[in-house]
């Protein structure tokens, strides 16, 4: 789509927490590309257009273009420039079709440059495209090497630190330091690839419209140490109305690239055996297969987000839907089964945490179940292992890469700051969406002595919290929080749907008439005011009671209907410029439960109204940073957060409108 907004950040190559490459900039000729930390990567384009270059991509030349337009899907990003009797495109997509895992698990993404005049006149059109070193560091002091790869069918250059240290640093503001950063494309492009020192290759480039066919021997070294990089060039004459395009691979060779209870794990992919070169090789076969898959599925997600909420709706789905799967690892275990493992960015690094999970999995009941179950399995395993020895489920899985165990609050030791009624809530709600979404019972069978324990936790824990933290953990503890005694009691009353998909209806009955009866008490003492309060013990307050969605979409339909449009009714008349306050104490939301809360209206123009403040701040904030989800609904500025996986809670709208239905 033609994008209505800046985006505060654009995707270009987005698939994992360490390949992840965004536009931070008006436009992608203005700045380098960002990592999603923040951290640039020298990655750049240049065109020479009959003798005279400007830049697509990174810091710009003394000449530019006329600004580009902006189209951006799901999967794709593509900048159209219209200039010097040419248009020019700049391409790049991460065929992340949510169907194929194997697909969906491998970092190799597509940079498509293409030409065509537009003034009936003949012009000659080169294309540089540069990877500095930097790009594989996570400090650009580290030294790198460089090689020529030696592959069929494929021209290929690949670049990585000199020391290798896989696996060695976990925490949040890290890059990937090891493994190779790959560029590539086919013999029949006839593309000139070289390494060698940035500078020199541009003014190479600048001058003759190539770079010399030459590999740079002078290494190891770092980016400081004269700018190494990775380059290629190739040129096309423009005659009529033809279009010329060369496609080349942007790819990350990790290896190994998470830990799970101390065994290194490599990317899915490989689990069928393959080596790096058989499946570049076989990504660049299925190039044009790729890109036109790609472009259907993210018109047909246009469409279909667009029919649940609207224009800005679909808007907003296309900005999250790379970052939302971007924000995760997807690895294959000993055994080949699939661990979707998130990184909680700019939070606090920490590995599978159970309250991120929670908010992201609409986009993946939606699209991709067995990415839920990808995300559920490590926990669960965890869980039911020896070393977790609470009777309510455990928060997160260690610090990423390394998920090797609870590092939050007293970890494995101590019940301190732990998250117990919220984390059993949000474990049994998952349970009963996924097995709805896949229509069989197998994972409610498999764990149902652990969804057991956590139900029973919540029966006696539940209805009115003791003074805990909630996934909200960064507005403080609290007691008696209502919005979490709804989470707990619609994790109660989830049993009876688990216990109907296990086989085993009898077993559910018991939880379904205890939530029952906890649903009546927490009306009981919340009241009839215009909202219920944040709290059992303050009224006046209020409170976003995003968790209530549950109860319609589970069809648990435990509390009454009033409630949800009292609800939705207080929080249209509390909206800021930017969006609805998370609750009465601050100015700051959390936009994924700005999106769940207005599923909650019955009317569309309601949903719309809470809708469209988001888009206004992702348009308009000063901060160009990947998706903030904690900002400040008066100044739109960032409060903290960006880049994480949460976003995928977007599609709950969607997923509303659409229960159960896999991706065309």
């Amino acid at each position: 789509m033609a994008f209505p907004i800046r985006p505060p950040a654009t995707p270009l190559w987005v698939h994992d927490p360490s390949f992840s490459f965004w536009v931070c900039a008006d436009r992608p000729d203005e700045a380098w590309p960002r990592h999603w930390t923040g951290t640039t990567r020298n990655v750049g384009v240049m065109a020479r257009i009959d003798g005279a270059c400007c830049r697509l991509l990174g810091a710009p030349l003394a000449q530019r273009l006329a600004p580009p337009v902006l189209e951006l899907g799901a999967t794709r990003t593509r900048y159209v420039w219209r200039d010097r009797g040419v248009e020019i495109g700049l391409g790049a997509t991460s065929p992340l079709l949510p169907g194929d895992l194997d697909l969906l698990s491998r970092a190799v993404g597509l940079l498509d440059l293409s030409a065509r005049s537009t003034d009936g006149r003949e012009h000659r059109v080169e294309f540089l495209v540069e990877v500095g070193v930097d790009a594989a560091t996570n400090d650009v002091k580290q030294a790198c090497v460089w090689s020529r790869l030696l592959l069929p069918t494929l021209e290929a250059l690949a670049t990585g630190t000199a020391e290798q240290p896989v696996l060695e640093k976990a925490g949040d503001n890290l890059r990937c330091d090891w493994g190779r950063i790959v560029l590539a494309t086919g013999a029949e492009t006839a593309a000139t690839l070289a390494s060698g020192d940035w500078d020199a290759l541009e003014a190479a480039f600048s001058k003759t419209g190539a770079v010399p066919r030459t590999d740079d021997g002078r290494q190891p070294r770092s980016w400081k140490d004269g700018k190494p990089c990775l380059a290629a060039s190739v040129g096309h004459e423009l005659r009529g109305e033809a279009t010329a395009r060369s496609v080349f691979l942007f790819a990350h060779d990790s290896g190994d690239c998470i830990e799970f209870l101390g065994r290194p794990l490599k990317p899915l992919w490989t689990s069928t055996g393959r080596a790096f070169s058989d499946m570049l090789e076989e990504t660049w076969v299925k190039r044009e297969e790729l890109l036109d898959h790609c472009a259907a599925f993210d018109l047909d997600l246009e469409r279909r987000c667009e029919a649940a909420g609207g224009r800005d709706y679909a808007a907003l789905c296309a900005l999250s839907y790379r970052q939302a799967i971007g924000a995760h690892q997807l690895a294959g275990d000993v055994d080949g089964t699939p661990l979707f493992i998130s990184k909680e960015n700019f939070s606090n690094g920490c590995a599978a945490t159970v309250d991120v999970t929670y908010p992201s999995a609409p986009l993946f009941l939606w699209l991709a179940p067995a990415l839920v179950e990808a995300m559920m399995h490590p926990l669960m395993v965890y869980a039911s292992s020896p070393r977790w020895r609470f009777p309510f489920a455990p928060h997160d899985l260690g610090t990423f890469p390394l998920a090797n165990g609870q590092v939050y609050g007293g970890g494995e030791r101590t019940e301190e700051n732990q998250m117990p009624v919220e984390e059993c809530g949000n474990l049994l709600l998952l349970a009963a969406a996924l097995v709805r979404a896949q229509g069989h019972g197998a994972f409610a069978k498999r764990w149902w002595t652990l969804l057991k324990t956590w139900a029973d936790y919540l029966v006696s824990k539940g209805l009115d919290p003791e003074h805990q933290l909630c996934t909200d953990d960064f507005a403080g503890h609290q007691a008696h929080n209502t919005n979490l005694s709804v989470k707990a009691i619609l994790g109660v009353a989830a049993m009876a749907p688990l216990a109907a998909a296990a086989g085993a209806g009898e077993l559910g009955a018991p939880y379904r008439e205890k939530a029952r009866a906890m649903a009546a008490e927490w009306m009981a003492k919340t009241g009839t005011s215009a909202a219920a309060p944040m709290t059992f013990d303050q009224p006046g307050t209020w409170s976003q009671k995003y968790n209530l969605v549950w109860d319609r979409l589970l069809g648990l339909n435990l509390f009454p209907g009033e409630l949800a449009r009292r609800e939705v009714a207080h929080y249209l008349a509390r909206q800021g410029a930017y969006g609805l306050p998370l609750d009465n104490r601050k100015d700051y939301t959390k936009a994924d439960w700005i999106t769940w809360v207005a599923v909650l209206a019955e009317k569309e123009g309601d949903f719309r109204a809470l809708i469209a403040p988001i888009l206004k701040f992702l348009g308009e904030t000063p901060d160009r940073v990947p998706f903030s989800d904690w900002y400040d609904t008066r100044t739109g500025k960032q409060v903290g957060f960006q880049a994480r996986s949460v976003v995928g809670g977007v599609f709950l709208k969607a997923l509303a409108q659409d229960w159960g239905k896999a991706a065309r």
